[in-house]
């Protein structure tokens, strides 16, 4: 990852912080997936996809969040949770466009 991705992630985590989020791992990589920010909102389990586009060309963050991208990121939730009693969970995406950042729960759901 490089340091604007690094930065990225940072600024995302500190954003879901201040609105009350806690932040339980970060980059978590398995075969096949990864999911940047893993994080408990109250009794709730959220995955999260952290996208940085420094133009809007080609739709912006919201429309690099591909249907292969969610699957990698379901695939990677599903690891993690694996041996766990299965709590409410829920995906979001935290977009940074520029210096604009927006925050969208439930940006997705899986089958």
């Amino acid at each position: 990852m490089n340091d604007a991705g690094r930065e990225a992630e940072a600024r995302a985590a500190q954003h879901l912080e201040r609105h009350g989020l806690r932040i339980l791992a970060r980059n978590y990589r398995c075969r096949g997936g990864e999911v940047d920010l893993v994080c408990r909102d109250g009794a709730t389990l959220v995955f999260v996809e952290v996208r940085l586009r420094t133009h809007r060309d080609f739709g912006g963050a919201a429309a690099s969040i591909t249907p292969a991208k969610q699957r990698r990121i379901a695939l990677a939730a599903n690891h993690y949770l694996a041996g766990k009693p299965l709590p409410t969970c829920r995906f979001d995406a935290v977009l940074l466009d520029g210096a604009s950042i927006d925050w969208i729960r439930n940006a997705f759901q899986t089958s």
